[in-house]
């Protein structure tokens, strides 16, 4: 599981659902909450949050500009690759931290991935979740 921190930057809520934006480090996630401000006190401006996220939502682009409706789009770096025969599990910096990506070997065979290659990480929205930094 990925874990990062952040800091709610901005929420819109409407009929019991809130679309938060949080900033970690020069990133902005979006994620979508079954819960407002009025129903979850974590839920606040300038409020510290963990971004959570499995490494089997992490998709991977080349084109580091990618014109997809995917909201979250974070750059990085691939630090390390490891091939199985099915699965690959790549190491990605954005900055000082680390983030894991799970995909097909045959993706990643597709895609020419190399250590040290800049990529886009891909996270769909509804694939990120938000926690009270406790």
């Amino acid at each position: 599981m990925n874990v990062l921190k952040g800091i709610i930057a901005e929420i819109q809520s409407h009929e019991g659902i809130s679309l938060v934006k949080v900033k970690s480090n020069t990133n902005i996630f979006s994620s979508i909450v079954l819960d407002t401000p009025n129903t979850a006190d974590y839920l606040q401006e300038n409020k510290a949050v963990k971004i959570i996220f499995k490494e089997t939502e992490v998709i991977i682009s080349k084109d580091l500009n990618p014109s997809i409706s995917v909201q979250n789009q974070i750059a990085c770096r691939i630090e390390n690759i490891k091939k199985g025969v099915i699965l690959s599990q790549l190491t990605l910096s954005i900055g000082e931290e680390k983030i894991q990506s799970i995909i097909t070997s045959n993706a990643c065979e597709q895609l020419d991935l190399k250590e040290n290659q800049n990529v886009m990480a891909l996270i769909k929205t509804n694939e990120v979740s938000l926690a009270a930094n406790d």
